[in-house]
């Protein structure tokens, strides 16, 4: 994944690749990529999470074949899931707005991937590695080689519309 550091950027940004279609347009599964694990939000990338969530790519269960992609499918879920939280948290107000949304935005990322992790856990495929860590070492995992971790937006896309996730709820007082 060395190489993958050095393309940086927007070179890393190929979000959906397709080099094959199935007859009714969906993607084989030996040709979509799901970027996967979305980065940590930090100070650095908290305005490109705010302001550029529209322009970065979703998963609709559409785009995936009926069979043979279910680590895909459970890794776009997961993208879906944190983007809608996180453009929830990009609503918080407060007396230090940047600061309850970083934490918000956090709490969203951390829960999201531990959603992912349970699901990986209730198939009887392989797990995703990051998910058989604990703690602090688990977090660590998942925030490196990163396929985005500006959280910059794919040129000319907008994200469609996905179906509510629940299942998170900001805990202003674990900041």
């Amino acid at each position: 994944m060395a190489a993958a550091g050095a393309l940086g950027g927007f070179g890393m940004v190929m979000l959906i690749l397709y080099s094959g279609k199935l007859a009714d347009g969906r993607a084989t599964s030996t040709t979509l990529l799901v970027p996967f694990p979305p980065a940590q939000p930090t100070p650095q990338n908290l305005a490109a999470i705010c302001q550029q969530g529209q322009g970065r790519p979703r998963y609709p269960d559409s785009i995936f074949p009926r069979s043979g992609s279910g680590t895909l499918r459970r890794r776009g879920k997961a993208i879906n899931r944190l983007e809608q939280w996180l453009a929830k948290c990009c609503r918080e107000e407060g007396e230090d707005q940047n600061a309850a949304i970083l934490c918000c935005a956090r709490q969203a990322w951390k829960k999201a991937l531990s959603q992912f992790c349970t699901e990986e856990y209730s198939t009887m495929s392989a797990t995703y590695e990051c998910c058989r860590k604990q703690g602090h070492e688990r977090w660590s995992c998942f925030d490196s080689e990163l396929p985005n971790p500006d959280y910059n937006p794919t040129p000319g896309y907008s994200a469609p519309i996905m179906p509510a996730e629940s299942g998170f709820t900001f805990d202003a007082n674990s900041c």
